[in-house]
């Protein structure tokens, strides 16, 4: 359809037999206007094909209607899962969510921050990235631009939310001292980032409450692919003595840990012991199924939302935190040192 063909709320009112102003109120259902008049001008507009203009919408609202996103992995299931119940949520609501890929780097969360301004954005939901800068968001917010903070570093004055990652550390490296573990190896994602400082601090706790002190070498933090997980998975297991158990904080962590572990011809949990912070269709589906300490994505999804929502219709006017809690889901990967 050219420009030219386009229809306008002019043709619409002409098709409905009112005024420009009253099929206006009716498509928007504001002002007063019968329910009657509402239904004939719908039907007018949707028999001539009429679309509203987006643009021109928000510029008479001062609101596009659509929320920005900020992740550090599309990729990685648990943020789909949240950005999938966060959009179900905001499109309830009358909103579009529009979702951008940091990659963990800094420079491109700047410029994708930058990018969703220009575009007129109503509100920003912005996930951990290395170098966290609490007051860059605190800036963004008192600008006019309402942020809410998403497992990261954010001011005392704003909104957000943490998944209690350091809880969830914690119960995954009691579990493997209860079974009597004390050579415990952990991979997670970078200790820049906020989830990444709070595992590893829920593990030494763990450690730190049966009175053993964390060996460095045992953890291994990086911002890396699977493969490099691996060859981390190769290099432990060379020690001497070896660990008996990994515990894996994040998706690649484990699938890395799990194909290190293979090619070593390492089983679980006969040889090792195998423990994730966070579950998959790989931790549920492996062979042997591991266990892991788990929360519920389509909450964490629904309340960064509904946060949003509230600092949008102004009944949120005191900064709020969330902590989603875990829970630990025992399987088949985890046994006694040594037990064949």
């Amino acid at each position: 359809m050219t420009d030219r063909s386009r229809k306008t709320i002019k043709d619409v009112a002409r098709a409905a037999g009112v005024s420009i102003g009253t099929a206006s109120r009716a498509l928007n259902r504001t002002g007063r206007v019968s329910e009657a008049t509402v239904i004939k001008v719908s039907k007018a507009a949707q028999q001539l094909g009429y679309q509203p203009d987006a643009i021109a919408q928000s510029l008479r609202l001062k609101s596009t209607k659509v929320i920005g996103m900020l992740v550090t992995d599309l990729s990685n299931p648990f943020f789909a899962g949240v950005i999938r119940a966060a959009e179900k949520r905001l499109q309830q609501a009358g909103y579009a969510l529009l979702v951008g890929n940091t990659d963990n780097e800094k420079p491109r969360e700047r410029f994708l921050i930058d990018l969703f301004q220009r575009r007129r954005v109503d509100g920003l939901i912005v996930g951990p990235c290395e170098s966290e800068d609490a007051g860059m968001l605190a800036d963004l917010d008192t600008g006019g631009l309402p942020v809410i903070g998403y497992d990261r570093d954010f001011g005392s004055d704003q909104s957000g939310l943490h998944v209690d990652h350091r809880r969830a550390a914690f119960e995954a490296t009691r579990h493997l001292l209860n079974l009597g573990h004390t050579r415990i190896a952990l991979l997670s994602s970078s200790s820049q980032l906020s989830p990444g400082r709070e595992r590893i601090a829920g593990y030494e706790e763990a450690l730190a409450e049966r009175g053993i002190a964390p060996d460095p070498a045992l953890i291994r933090a990086h911002k890396s692919s699977m493969e490099f997980v691996a060859s981390e998975a190769l290099s432990l297991m060379s020690m001497r003595p070896a660990p008996t158990a990994f515990l894996c904080l994040g998706t690649r962590m484990l699938a890395g840990t799990l194909q290190g572990l293979r090619q070593n011809g390492l089983r679980v949990p006969q040889d090792v012991s195998v423990l994730t912070v966070g579950d998959t269709d790989l931790a549920r589906l492996y062979a042997p199924s591991i266990s892991a300490v788990a929360w519920d994505l389509d909450l964490v999804g629904q309340m960064l939302a509904e946060l949003m929502l509230r600092r949008l219709d102004g009944s949120e006017t005191e900064p709020r935190r969330i902590m989603i809690p875990t829970q630990f889901i025992d399987r088949e990967s985890c046994a006694a040192p040594g037990k064949t």
